[in-house]
Order: structure tokens, then C-alpha cells, then sequence
């Protein structure tokens, strides 16, 4: 399912029409990313916890050259599934 049948499937749902449920589906997406870009994180109890988790600076191989590179830091995006989610998934 991409985006667009996600907001179809959302606003046959709730009733609203797909234009106004895309403005509310890219609201949410976009709190959500301010918050992670912040370091908070966004728990929706039930659904699960999305958060940005820091990456540790480390060495790797160049796998064209063999060469040791340094890969810096970097802060991931990170979502965890609870328990509501795991259990509508598995029945």
C-alpha cells in the first residue's frame, strides 16, 4: 500500500473527503518527524514508539577497495511495535 491508498483507505474510514484526509495524514507525518528530529520521542500507546536512536561513530570496509573507512555518528529513525499492534498482527 502506498501513500495514496493509504489516504484513501483513512478517509473512506472516517467519511471525510481524501483531500482533507491528506492534509491531516501529512500533518501527522510531519509532527512525527519534528519531534524525532528534536530527540523526543512519540509513544501512541497501543500502536507502538517512534524515536530517533544515535548510531555510534565506527570503522568499515570499502568493499571495492578493502580500505578502512570511518563512518561518522548519525542519529537513525527507530519504531517499535507494542504490544496492541503485535497482537491485531498475530490473530
Amino acid at each position: 500500500m502506498n501513500k495514496q491508498e493509504f489516504i484513501s483507505a483513512v478517509a473512506e474510514k472516517v467519511g471525510f473527503s481524501q483531500l482533507d484526509t491528506a492534509k491531516v495524514v501529512n500533518a501527522v507525518l510531519e509532527v512525527i518527524q519534528e519531534q524525532m528530529k528534536e530527540g523526543n520521542k512519540i509513544v501512541l500507546t497501543g500502536f507502538g514508539q517512534f524515536e530517533a536512536r544515535v548510531r555510534a561513530a565506527r570503522t568499515g570496509v570499502n568493499p571495492a577497495t578493502g580500505a578502512s573507512i570511518k563512518i561518522p555518528a548519525c542519529k537513525v529513525p527507530a519504531f517499535k511495535a507494542g504490544k496492541g499492534l503485535k497482537d491485531a498482527v498475530n490473530a
